[in-house]
């Protein structure tokens, strides 16, 4: 899997619009409509190399993603540090807002966490280095150009990490099952949401470090719920409370 390649209208013409260090874009042979044209135009003014090519070659690029007819070539991705992300929430006077994935290996559930993410308002998403999806074309493309602008910090070790940001005086809670109510939780001040992997949730070691064990309510047969689906909900309910103190 290539790393270096975005796919997909929306994410090349949100790179563009960036700092994302696009170096080339490959268009379809023959392609010619709005959003084409628009890209081209952006690639021009940036004085970017364009080359049209075969949609065989962007097959190749793209590793079995949907490019929709075009690829954009970028240098490797930017990670940030946690204390980039600290010190981005302190530039815009705000409590740090911090969403921690605990073994997300799927890039999709990645991606969908880092829309959520930065629609939500967090300063930032901290993943582990070892066993974890990173940040490539297809979290682009699942990202719907979120990539852009989230801070993405990769560590060494989660559990040190989860004590750096306590002794920074953030509230770690951790997402998973036999916790309390995420309505029964005062989000107050900085926040560490961590988020489990998709098979085994989280694991004791991160849940004996956090301050909390956070549960999302379950009504119906299914006793959990997809990744992303759990950093949307805690997100938001972190988000509503925030704004429900400012009123």
């Amino acid at each position: 899997m290539n790393e270096n390649y975005i796919v997909g209208r929306n994410p090349v013409l949100e790179a563009l619009n960036g700092d994302s260090g696009v170096q080339k874009i490959y268009i379809k042979k023959g392609s010619d409509d709005g959003s084409i044209r628009k890209i081209l135009s952006i690639a021009r003014k940036k004085k970017l190399v364009v080359s049209e090519v075969a949609k065989e070659k962007l097959d190749f690029y793209a590793n079995g993603a949907n490019h929709q007819g075009v690829v954009a070539l970028v240098s490797d991705y930017e990670y940030k540090t946690v204390e980039d992300i600290l010190n981005y929430a302190k530039e815009l006077g705000q409590d740090p807002f911090v969403i921690m994935l605990d073994s997300i290996e799927d890039v999709h559930n990645l991606g969908a966490i880092m829309r959520t993410a930065e629609c939500g308002g967090a300063h930032g998403i901290i993943i582990p280095k070892r066993r974890a999806a990173r940040v490539n074309q297809f979290v682009w493309k699942a990202s719907a150009g979120a990539a852009k602008y989230m801070n993405v910090a990769m560590v060494n070790n989660i559990s040190d990490t989860i004590r750096e940001l306590k002794d920074k005086g953030l509230w770690v809670y951790a997402a998973d099952m036999n916790g309390q109510s995420m309505w029964e939780v005062d989000f107050s001040g900085g926040v560490c949401l961590v988020i489990g992997g998709e098979d085994k949730g989280i694991s004791q070691n991160i849940r004996n470090n956090s301050d909390m064990v956070v549960e999302i309510p379950m009504y119906g047969n299914i006793e959990s719920l997809n990744a992303s689906n759990a950093a949307a909900i805690l997100i938001y309910e972190v988000l509503r409370q925030k704004h429900a103190k400012k009123r």
